[in-house]
């Protein structure tokens, strides 16, 4: 086991491990560490603790002091310099003629470099333009291209639930998000419906898969027959979200009439159980030809 601390460079950004040596380091602190591109200042969200060494990404760099209100002034007046870069940068891009649309820029601590976020539709001959920057601000210049995804996290907006995107308030890293959730869940495959600001899945799709694929797989599908504490029925219509099915039972005398009830203490008698998605009985919903290119930029990873 290997004593480390977690430290985020940005809000909701990744938790990277670093050694705390002989710091005393606490929760909330402000620290600087060193990393591959330098000295860098984040923020220790996670205090002294012991992990494996498997979860390690070797080497394991070290953090240099707890910051000082130096340090702290310094971080400050980089963010300034952070936004003067920024126009600056775009007169450039705008006199070179360049398609590219600029998102952030970054500072590192130390100055030794500075980072130029951008999205474009494909390749962009920049190399004039590194040349004017680097003309301008005398240190390393890097332009870093970027998906769409991450160009939401970092813009920040609002998502179709009303509330600000995850990606921007608390995700760390996207995880992987598949079509084949939405229609475990009984979503509409409406892309529109189903796609986040970034144009991509919502990344929220994830946040409930574990619970739905646990109950499909006791969930009997419509047609099924079942044996119930009332008796034998068929099933008509289930709620994955109530995990309850609506049974319609035949008695041996008299009428058959509707039962609600929960799917634990079922017994299948014939038939199946909904279990996973066959990806063949997949089938988006398209309204019109604008759907189909939002299909084709669905599917992406970026």
């Amino acid at each position: 086991m290997i004593e480390v601390v977690g430290v985020r460079f940005k809000k909701a950004g990744k938790v990277y491990y670093f050694s705390p040596g002989d710091l005393d380091i606490k929760e909330g602190d402000d620290v600087i560490v060193e990393t591959a591109r330098g000295l860098e200042f984040g923020n220790c969200i996670i205090g002294h603790r012991e992990v494996s060494e498997e979860d390690i990404i070797s080497p394991l760099k070290s953090v240099v002091r707890v910051a000082t209100p130096e340090d702290v002034i310094k971080y400050e007046e980089n963010k300034k310099a952070e936004e003067e870069a920024f126009g600056i940068c775009l007169e450039k891009i705008d006199k070179h003629e360049l398609v590219m649309k600029l998102i952030d820029v970054e500072y590192t601590f130390d100055n030794n470099k500075i980072i130029f976020y951008f999205t474009a539709e494909g390749r962009v001959d920049f190399r004039e333009l590194v040349k004017d920057l680097a003309t301008i601000f005398r240190t390393r210049i890097e332009l870093r291209q970027i998906g769409v995804r991450d160009e939401a996290k970092m813009l920040g907006g609002v998502g179709p639930c009303g509330r600000p995107l995850c990606c921007t308030t608390f995700l760390g890293d996207f995880a992987p998000v598949s079509i084949k959730m939405a229609k475990e869940q009984n979503l509409s495959l409406n892309p529109s419906k189903i796609s986040g600001i970034c144009g991509r899945l919502m990344c929220c799709l994830n946040y409930e898969q574990e619970t739905y694929e646990k109950t499909r797989r006791i969930m009997p599908t419509v047609g099924s027959i079942v044996e119930t504490a009332e008796g034998r029925g068929e099933i008509i219509s289930s709620s994955i979200v109530k995990e309850k099915v609506t049974i319609k039972v035949t008695p041996p005398e008299g009428e058959w009439y509707l039962l609600e009830a929960p799917i634990v203490g079922l017994k299948l008698i014939s038939g199946s159980y909904e279990g996973t998605v066959d990806e063949k009985d997949i089938k988006l919903e398209v309204e019109d030809a604008a759907d189909v290119k939002v299909i084709k930029e669905l599917f992406k990873t970026d």
